[in-house]
């Protein structure tokens, strides 16, 4: 179980859920405290680089960017420069579509 392990459950139900990650890999973007709203992502053909997701990457949780797509593969990182690796449609749970104080 990871930080994110309950929200994952929910948003797999199709709810929105948010929540105050706490960190600073996506500063600049996210501060680290802030209120995020992530709604599921029902089609993944939707999501765009540069979209922020709440994924799994190697059996990690993580609300990062999506780097990169290449057809059903996306490339996960942080704001900081940082690669944490490519994932199918079925690590990606939701898209953060609200960050506020």
């Amino acid at each position: 179980m990871g930080w994110a392990t309950a929200h994952i459950a929910k948003l797999k139900a199709g709810d929105i859920v948010s929540f105050r990650p706490r960190g600073h890999s996506m500063t600049g973007k996210i501060e680290s405290g802030q209120l995020c709203t992530v709604e599921p992502v029902l089609d993944v053909a939707t999501l765009e680089v540069g979209d922020i997701v709440l994924c799994k990457v190697n059996g990690s949780e993580y609300l990062h960017l999506v780097k990169a797509i290449q057809g059903q593969r996306f490339q996960i990182g942080n704001n900081r420069g940082f690669i944490n690796g490519w994932v199918g449609p079925n690590a990606i749970y939701g898209r953060c579509t609200k960050v506020e104080a």
